[in-house]
């Protein structure tokens, strides 16, 4: 059977037994922030499991596919060198909720294997839990398997969790013994090709806590999974997984692109050159199958979290593409390969199959960049190690952080050459990094424990201190729905407690309330300022200024611009306290557009898209998303539109606040990997066009915002874009000078504003013209400037050695200048051999050009290009080009003269060498 006729003959066996065949997962779990990718086939049904959600089915049939190479699953290290793991792959699964157990999991996955596919009794072999004498029984009484063949195991093998927490239960699993003579008892659970798992039952009946605890779960299920690739290459009669038609195909393209031969070998000896090729390509073959499904899913290579994972798949591919002199990007020309072998099972790869293709090629791109020049570093340690078996923690640090080497590929190619990393210091040198990171992002808030509280009448100064430390309050201090509030005289109960702090040199004093109208910094919205009126030690009442807003112990700190070293001014309680209400609705209006930009984007450019970042302050908005492309006119055009007729439509806001988490997740709002939820959340809601977890401040309706209006769009790392926006009064601020510079620019052309472009334009033309013009003529009596260069030049060993500065426009004239030197020197009244150098200070920055004649290249060895270079670091710049003709530029014009009057010297130094 070919692999597509072994997947529908499972699915029409348990259409058979009454099974709904369901849709694949998507590999990247958007509504479950504890998983980096889809592991198993059970994670769509997990709140099934948990009680919390519910199918109009009781027992349905899939095939889903997985990503392990994290966590608990990770096959990464095993991929290409062993027959049968993989970092994606399909599992195919049988599913009871609350419907069928034990009894008919085991009849029917028995029956399967050995009645329809017709596999050898004698080969298969069943493990089961060690204290589940239920399943033992029931192997024993509902198949006729040798009873010899039925085996237990502990925790490690036969109890299955999908995660630290979650659903879990025992499990029986079906192996299939490969030896192609059977010679005594099979190898079950050794690790070894001979003897493989094909088909796992799982008994779903406990959850794990997070303190590890189990608990019963309300109702028993049935949760099975066969590795797909596994089972077809036992019905296939191959000794590995990508011998089968799965593979065969997706290894031949990769073979016609780096026109390499694959050997179908199984030896994996470094020495053998056989060995390293048909890795390589396995290794590839594997990899670009995760990349093509993850990407279609919307995950995006990236430095942290799956994005990283998935960076370091697609680097570790890079490398084994250089096992096959592959040294152009190549990886994203396997794509279509994927596409055609497994699109009609996963029609979304196909839709998304160019979106997958530029992402892995910009990628490939980026790194091919330092992938060489990292290779060779790593070849320079490996030769100074002499005798040493361990490579340098250093050296492994300094190949991930400057030319993007993830650890486990500097990992693998130390194993090539028998070598182990210095893994210590690579990870104190990790943490080293992290701390500086942390250093310089951290808040300047430098707020400590409470130093001052107060006493009150009945009470001493250790019971006040007591109070202070015992106090608890609602930590969901924020109120969304007002912007001042006015407590009662002397109401001591307000004031929590109040911090002496120093911000940036200056003195403030923090002090915490019960209950705060100011909105502390998260979510890229930035925090509340305003005033507060507090009553000093002698009950004098004075308004002071809210400068910014901090969390401490999850509470809300007003910094309050007061010097706490001055003794009149001790906080004694709060009278009254006000945002600054117009900042706060720029911030309003600005976040709220925020959401439907993201919306608008995701039905522009494609449901990739997904925030990585935002800024939300009064005078403009900034989102991060990921997208491989710089966006078009026309998409950036498309998305305004979008998003302003979305404003006049004046929709009203839904403000969904504390509700549980999964009623949320119900609702389909729109979550993102790496946020965390807890058990209440909020969500904000604009109508059907907008709904997305939000616990930021958002305007009533859409029309409140008024305009908005596009900035920019610029890349700001590989694969993240940025754009900057404007809302309200300051886009109305901006468009009236647009207005204004249109108007002024009308008038000094003397043109309709229709046609200002077009002027402009012209007149650029012809200032173009006019400078070619001029250029020529400078050309033109440059000739007896440079005759006078060459007739005065430096002689040096009959080589002439010149060194002045000219005027010129641009680099272009001086390249011209520089081949009327080359071409004077060449036909110089005193000889024909010489160097030259000439400088021109533009628009502030040194420019140089260097020529060489032919015979001083050819007999002295010197090199116009690395004279140049070496020129251009004196003057804090770089440069070069060719043999005869190079250019280079410099910051520091001060020392032009320096270099210039030294030049002579430097020349006669490179002759000597």
């Amino acid at each position: 059977m070919t692999s597509q006729q072994i997947r529908q003959s499972f699915f029409d066996f348990f259409i058979s037994k009454q099974h709904k065949i369901v849709s694949s997962a998507s590999v990247i779990p958007h509504d479950d922030p504890t998983l980096l990718f889809t592991n198993a086939g059970m994670n769509q049904f997990k709140d099934v499991f948990l009680g919390t959600g519910k199918r109009d089915y009781t027992r349905c049939a899939d095939t889903q596919k997985c990503i392990r190479v994290s966590g608990k699953h990770n096959d990464l290290e095993e991929v290409g060198r062993d027959t049968y793991h993989h970092t994606f792959f399909e599992m195919l699964g049988n599913w009871s909720f609350g419907d069928y157990y034990k009894k008919e999991a085991i009849s029917w996955a028995w029956e399967l294997l050995t009645e329809v596919w017709k596999l050898p009794k004698e080969r298969l072999w069943a493990t089961v839990y060690k204290t589940d004498d239920e399943a033992i029984e029931l192997w024993k009484t509902v198949t006729d398997i040798e009873h010899s063949h039925i085996l237990r195991f502990g925790e490690k093998e036969n109890f299955w969790e999908m995660g630290e927490t979650g659903p879990c239960g025992p499990c029986t699993e079906i192996h299939f013994d490969n030896r192609e003579i059977i010679n005594g008892p099979a190898a079950v659970n050794e690790g070894t090709s001979e003897c493989i798992e094909v088909w796992n039952l799982v008994f779903i009946q406990n959850n794990r806590g997070v303190d590890g605890k189990l608990s019963l779960l309300p109702a028993k299920h049935v949760d099975t999974g066969m590795g797909f690739e596994r089972i077809c290459a036992v019905l296939q009669n191959k000794k590995s997984n990508y011998d089968t038609d799965v593979f065969t195909p997706i290894i031949q393209r990769i073979a016609d692109v780096s026109k390499q031969e694959y050997f179908f070998t199984l030896d994996t000896q470094i020495s053998n050159p056989k060995s390293q090729t048909d890795v390589a390509m396995r290794v590839i073959a594997d990899h670009v199958r995760t990349l093509t499904f993850a990407i279609a899913d919307g995950a995006i290579p990236s430095n942290e979290g799956r994005g990283y994972v998935l960076r370091r798949i697609l680097r570790r591919a890079s490398r084994f593409g250089r096992k096959l002199d592959l040294h152009e990007p190549f990886i994203f020309k396997v794509v279509e390969t994927v596409v055609q072998q497994m699109g009609s099972v996963f029609p979304e790869i196909i839709e998304k199959q160019k979106h997958v293709e530029r992402v892995i090629k910009s990628e490939e791109e980026s790194f091919n960049a330092t992938l060489d020049r990292g290779l060779e570093i790593f070849e320079h340690v490996v030769t100074d190690l002499k005798q040493s078996k361990e490579f340098p923690g250093e050296e492994a640090f300094k190949l991930y952080d400057t030319f993007g080497f993830p650890l486990d590929l500097t990992e693998l190619m130390c194993e090539e050459r028998g070598l182990k990393v210095d893994i210590a210091t690579f990870m104190e040198l990790m943490e080293e990094q992290r701390e500086r990171s942390q250093e310089k992002n951290k808040s300047k808030w430098m707020g400590g424990p409470a130093v001052s509280f107060w006493v009150d009448d009945n009470e001493d100064v250790e019971q006040a201190m007591e109070r202070v430390k015992s106090e608890k309050f609602n930590k969901h201090d924020f109120t969304y729905d007002k912007l001042e509030i006015e407590y009662p005289t002397m109401d001591f109960g307000r004031l929590i407690y109040e911090i002496s702090t120093q911000e940036e040199k200056r003195f403030a004093t923090g002090i915490i309330l019960e209950e705060t109208p100011f909105y502390c910094e998260s979510g890229g919205q930035i925090s509340d300022t305003g005033w507060v009126v507090i009553a000093d030690s002698n009950d004098n009442l004075k308004t002071y200024s809210v400068i910014d807003i901090k969390k401490k112990d999850d509470r809300t700190v007003h910094i309050i611009d007061i010097n706490p070293t001055e003794s009149d001014t001790r906080v004694k309680y709060v009278s009254r306290i006000s945002v600054d209400i117009p900042r706060r609705y720029s911030i309003m209006r600005n976040h709220t557009a925020t959401h439907l930009f993201h919306s608008a984007l995701r039905k522009t450019i494609g449901t990739h898209a997904h925030q990585s970042g935002s800024l939300v302050d009064p005078n403009r908005l900034r989102f991060d998303f990921n997208h491989y492309n710089k966006l078009s006119e026309n998409e950036l055009r498309d998305i305004e539109i979008i998003v302003n007729e979305k404003i006049r439509e004046n929709i009203s806001l839904q403000h969904h606040r504390n509700i549980p988490f999964d009623d949320a997740k119900k609702m389909g709002a729109m979550m993102f990997f790496g946020d965390k939820y807890g058990d209440k959340v909020n969500v904000v809601q604009f109508g059907d066009f907008s709904l997305e977890f939000c616990g930021g401040t958002h305007v009533k309706a859409t029309g409140e915002i008024g305009f908005f209006k596009l900035l920019s769009e610029t890349s700001i790392s590989s694969g993240v874009r940025r754009i900057e926006a404007i809302t309200g009064t300051t886009a109305d601020d901006f468009l009236r000078e647009r207005m204004n510079i249109l108007e002024r620019s009308k008038d000094l052309l003397n043109v309709d504003e229709k046609l200002i472009a077009e002027k402009i334009s012209q007149l650029i033309e012809e200032k173009k013209k006019l400078e070619k013009e001029l250029s020529k003529y400078r050309l033109l009596s440059a000739g007896t400037m440079l005759d006078t260069f060459v007739k005065n030049a430096h002689q040096q060993n009959g080589i002439s050695i010149v060194a002045e500065k000219v005027t010129a426009s641009d680099s272009e004239e001086m390249k011209n200048l520089g081949d009327m030197l080359r071409e004077k020197m060449s036909k110089g009244p005193i000889g024909k051999s010489g160097v030259g150098v000439l400088a021109s200070v533009i628009d502030e920055k040194v420019s140089l050009v260097c020529v060489v004649t032919d015979d001083v290249i050819k007999e002295k060895k010197l090199q116009a290009g690395k004279i140049v270079g070496e020129l251009a670091k004196q003057l804090g710049g770089g440069g070069g080009g060719k043999p005869h003709l190079a250019t280079a530029g410099g910051k520091d014009v001060a020392k032009l003269d320096e270099v210039l009057s030294t030049f002579a010297k430097f020349i006669q130094q490179q002759l000597e060498k």
